[in-house]
């Protein structure tokens, strides 16, 4: 996960106090306001504790197919297994209990062109889902793949979450930022099987 901060700006349409995570980003808190985030490919998660109302919300992409010769985790999965965990101990921290901790699920969708052989989206949403099952973490909600970024804005006073699907005019932005995540991620991994490829037009 990357170590720059989160931006904070003052949402209009709701009204809040609003925490923007980038991809590769992480927030936890607790109390009003809101975190909000933008997804494609991408997955975002959103944890909370329903009894101290703590919730955080991460965003993040797989770098390549991952392999589960020697662990329930491949060396690909193990950036969505890093990006879940940072996110666990930030809320701990904050006053959060791993075992009363719930989730919902957004994002993975099919919206990264030339990828003939690696579907980045169902890949996300695979990991996500097989990770919170094998850390007994319950899901509560998810809204995965399709063709349509998300738009998430979640609130960790109440663990409500609010998603809007964009339009098609909204993609480009998407898959230009998704594009630069994934390419820093296949440097950081050492490439790997991944090629990023130019739309036609």
């Amino acid at each position: 996960m990357e170590h720059s901060a989160p931006t904070r700006y003052f949402d209009r349409d709701f009204q809040v106090d609003s925490v923007k995570v980038q991809p590769g980003q992480y927030y936890a808190a607790t109390g009003d306001g809101s975190i909000s985030t933008l997804v494609g490919s991408c997955v975002s998660t959103c944890l909370w504790d329903p009894v101290e109302r703590i919730g955080g919300m991460n965003h993040f992409m797989l770098p390549g197919e991952s392999s589960t010769a020697s662990s329930p985790w491949g060396l690909s999965a193990r950036f969505g297994v890093y990006a879940m965990e940072i996110l666990i101990n930030e809320m701990l921290h904050l006053g959060a209990d791993r075992n009363r901790l719930v989730a919902k699920v957004f994002g993975g969708a099919q919206v990264l062109q030339g990828f003939d052989t690696l579907d980045v989206g169902r890949m996300n949403s695979r990991f996500v889902l097989d990770f919170l099952q094998e850390e007994g973490i319950r899901l509560l909600a998810q809204d995965l793949q399709g063709v349509s970024p998300r738009k998430l804005h979640f609130f960790p006073a109440s663990g409500k979450v609010q998603v809007k699907r964009l339009h098609l005019q909204q993609y480009d932005a998407v898959r230009r930022q998704e594009r630069e995540y994934l390419v820093r991620l296949a440097g950081t991994s050492g490439g790997g099987e991944i090629e990023i490829f130019s739309a036609p037009t």
